[in-house]
């Protein structure tokens, strides 16, 4: 008799099927197993060496404590512990309101979680989306043109429709450059940082004198148009018209899920993440490679551009010529995806860490505050600087958070080897 035929081998997740014995696979398991921690010291290590900075400037480790103190208060999270009364600074005895600092570190929060997803979608498919800058810019040209537009349009179709539409224009700004990667092989990082700068010129000329989009209110003034009050998002906390925190909070937590669920809940995510972690592989299986290449691409920059869509419809209302070289939020994106670790949850908890510290060293920050202001934005850059760094040093990280582990059994194996040696 012959014997049975061994049962088939369960499927497995992209990735899985590597061998346990292997340097790679030890690798990724320890990656898999260490996400947490690495985040939690690379974001140690960042405000350590941030906090030396500024013992260094102002010649006192206890000022530097308080600095930390003042950017916590200015980013709004001490809302926490007095969330009804406002806070009387002593140095100017002036009343600052948490609540509101808290709205605008929010208001960050926001953009950063959809600028940071449109690079970690790439990220997972094995490709540097760079141009999320690029894609924020179109999303924001967008839907300023069709908030300005269709004024006589019913406020939910209105802000649908402009929504709709600038996030469309960001899968296609990004789409152009998964095309070129996956037709002449061009790379996505230099086809993006490309596509960033014509964004940057599209708009500057738009919202210039004499633009299209310029507003025709103030002829000698490159600002684009308002946004009509029916394309405004709802504010639920604080004041429409005064950068109230508005529903693009969760619009971006949405998002959170609908990445969330692609990835792991679909056929396109499967086929992503399978390209992402081996393209030979994933294309010997079946999988079209540069179909999912385009895809992926897509996918990014339409959140990429959401993220403009809700900027300008829930705040800025407008958008002048000079905003276009001071805005940064698409390139920070990269930095909260890498700290994130491209997974949602790590996207938020980023965010809302360099969304408090872009307020919090900034216009939340009270005139008596110990650090001074400027030196406080360049340690905002310096900490991001450092996460990037130590981020793409994670394998050294993991090493290091391991070390002390190692070094203990090492000893506890040679003092056994001792004792069981003849007398």
């Amino acid at each position: 008799m012959t014997e049975p035929a061994p049962p088939p081998a369960p499927a497995t997740e992209p990735g899985q099927g590597t061998e346990p014995g292997t340097l790679a696979a030890r690798l990724a398991v320890k990656q898999r197993a260490g996400g947490v921690a690495v985040a939690i010291v690379t974001v140690l290590i960042a405000f350590l060496v941030g906090g030396l900075v500024v013992a260094a400037t102002q010649h006192s480790i206890h000022k530097a404590l308080l600095a930390y103190r003042d950017i916590f208060n200015g980013a709004g999270l001490n809302w926490i512990f007095h969330p009804t009364t406002t806070v009387l600074d002593p140095a100017t005895h002036l009343t600052h309101i948490p609540s509101y600092n808290l709205t605008q570190t929010l208001l960050q929060t926001t953009t950063l979680i959809l600028t940071g997803l449109a690079v970690a979608f790439a990220f997972r498919a094995g490709l540097f989306n760079i141009g999320g800058q690029g894609q924020y810019f179109i999303g924001i040209i967008v839907a300023n043109w069709v908030g300005v537009s269709f004024a006589t349009m019913s406020t939910a179709p209105h802000i649908l429709l402009a929504i709709v539409a600038a996030t469309l224009a960001g899968a296609v700004w990004a789409g152009i450059a998964g095309v070129l990667k996956a037709t002449v092989g061009a790379h996505e990082v230099i086809s993006t940082i490309m596509l960033n700068w014509i964004a940057f010129y599209v708009g500057y000329w738009i919202f210039g004198d004499g633009g299209p989009l310029q507003n025709p209110t103030n002829a000698f003034i490159p600002i684009s148009g308002d946004v009509v009050k029916g394309a405004q998002l709802p504010v639920f906390w604080g004041a429409q018209g005064f950068q109230g925190l508005d529903i693009g909070i969760f619009i971006a937590l949405g998002a959170l899920v609908v990445f969330w669920v692609l990835l792991n809940r679909t056929t396109l995510g499967y086929e992503v993440r399978a390209v992402g972690f081996n393209p030979d592989a994933a294309a010997y299986g079946g999988i079209s490679v540069k179909k999912n290449i385009i895809r992926a691409m897509a996918i990014s920059g339409a959140f990429a551009g959401l993220a403009g869509a809700v900027d300008m419809l829930g705040y800025l209302y407008h958008f002048a010529q000079g905003d276009f070289a001071v805005s940064q939020v698409g390139f920070l994106g990269i930095a909260v995806a890498l700290l994130g670790r491209n997974t949602a949850v790590g996207v938020l908890l980023s965010a809302l860490l360099f969304g408090a510290l872009l307020f919090g060293t900034s216009h939340g920050l009270s005139t008596g505050a110990v650090i001074q202001p400027t030196l406080a934005i360049n340690l905002t850059y310096i900490i991001m600087g450092l996460v990037v760094l130590f981020v793409g040093a994670n394998v050294l990280v993991l090493y290091l958070w391991n070390a002390p582990r190692k070094l203990l059994r090492r000893r506890g194996k040679d003092a056994t080897t001792t004792a069981e040696l003849p007398a």
